[in-house]
């Protein structure tokens, strides 16, 4: 298994032209290759390139002819170690996959099988069996498909293959967004790839949060609405929390409160990552219930949580110091994806370049690639999830190492 990652930027002010641009990054990849051609290519293109969507598809489909190719519009680019939020460009991660399989598919909403269909639906709809192992990259539009059916389809279909992903992003309205599938460009829908044979694809997903309080047990809701917490009006104990907080844990949650669920309620010491970490998008004074983006259940375990740079940073350092405390001495990874929020970045840490350093930092001079999303997808629990504020990391090596 071999891997690569090319970050290219238009340098000239003003230069609208990419084709020489892509001519060239398609070049480096096959000197990097020794002029074999990618199994495996994923491009992420800069938005400010709309107009020539069309043709730079088709010049990384001449150039590079790669087995199989998928890709997205991006409002920002990540590769080479490097971030690039406001200039034009384009990402490119290629791979030479010995004793894999590698299929693409595009899908729109019509395509979706129904919620009651058996998981051999999923399977027709990107063709590829869960006897085959598969794991799965997946670049949707935020726009026109219903992503969370995706996700939770392929769940349902293979609960054992890992799942990660972004959505595609820098349009400002529908039809806007680009989707590259083996030199073609949709406008809606999703396009994926399906990967099987020797490759393992592990998942580190930081969504930038720490708890504050202690976990409670939700005694009374109603599908999103939190009414009882520990048999308490749930306002009345967020009022209490806050109280016992310091000045400046209060300013966090004034300005970025958010509300954790756990996902594995047999635990009984739970840790930063043991949450879901889902927005609280309303209060209703009156009857002290919080309105959260997520569906409850009675008995269930949540935690408040915060976030700033401060806390994203050092739930980054966590997470990535947690997956390299798990691998074994004899591991090598080979390439790596980031999806990363487009609230993250420089907007949120002042400086470039921060997850890819400390994705560095942890796990070396590995290839990694990718773009600044709409929105994130990767597993908490074991369940696949579409996130926000989030980086989504997906590391690939070799089930069955060569040579």
């Amino acid at each position: 298994m071999h891997w690569c990652s090319v970050l290219s930027k238009l340098e000239k002010s003003g230069e609208a032209e990419p084709s020489a641009l892509v001519k060239a990054a398609c070049a480096k990849v096959l000197a990097e290759f020794g002029g074999s051609h990618p199994d495996l290519l994923i491009a992420f293109i800069s938005a400010k390139f709309h107009e020539q969507y069309q043709e730079i598809g088709k010049i990384i489909a001449k150039e590079l002819k790669p087995k199989a190719f998928i890709g997205c519009s991006a409002g920002g680019l990540i590769g080479g170690g490097n971030e690039i939020e406001d200039e034009s460009g384009l990402a490119l991660a290629a791979a030479i996959l010995p004793d894999a399989d590698v299929r693409t598919f595009h899908l729109e909403d019509g395509d979706l099988p129904d919620s009651d269909d058996a998981p051999d639906k999923w399977e027709k709809a990107v063709g590829v069996a869960n006897s085959e192992e598969p794991v799965f990259i997946l670049l949707p539009d935020p726009y026109s498909f219903r992503i969370e059916t995706l996700v939770q389809g392929l769940d349902y279909a293979f609960p054992k293959s890992q799942k990660v992903g972004g959505l595609a992003s820098g349009a400002t309205a529908p039809g806007l967004n680009a989707l590259f599938l083996n030199g073609k460009v949709y406008k809606k829908g999703a396009v994926g790839v399906a990967i099987t044979g020797n490759v393992i694809l592990d998942t580190v997903v930081a969504q930038g949060c720490k708890p504050i309080g202690k976990p409670l047990r939700v005694t009374k809701c109603d599908h999103n609405i939190l009414y009882e917490l520990e048999d308490k009006p749930a306002l009345i104990i967020l009022k209490d929390l806050l109280e016992s907080l310091s000045d400046a844990e209060q300013e966090l949650a004034r300005n970025a409160l958010f509300i954790g669920l756990a996902m594995d309620e047999f635990k009984s010491d739970f840790k930063v990552g043991d949450f879901l970490i889902r927005n609280i998008i309303g209060i209703e004074p009156k009857s002290g219930a919080l309105v959260v983006a997520e569906i409850l259940h009675d008995g269930r375990t949540v935690q408040f949580h915060v976030r700033d740079a401060a806390t994203s940073s050092e739930d980054l350092r966590m997470m990535l110091k947690s997956y390299m405390d798990t691998n074994s001495a004899g591991d090598k990874h080979e390439g790596a994806l980031l999806f990363s929020c487009l609230g993250r970045g420089t907007y949120l840490y002042g400086s470039p370049n921060h997850d890819s350093a400390g994705f560095k930092q942890y796990l070396g001079e590995i290839p990694l690639s990718g773009f600044f999303c709409n929105g994130e997808i990767g597993p908490v629990g074991g369940t696949t999830f579409i996130h926000g504020y989030t980086s989504s990391f997906g590391i690939f090596k070799e089930k069955v190492r060569k040579g």
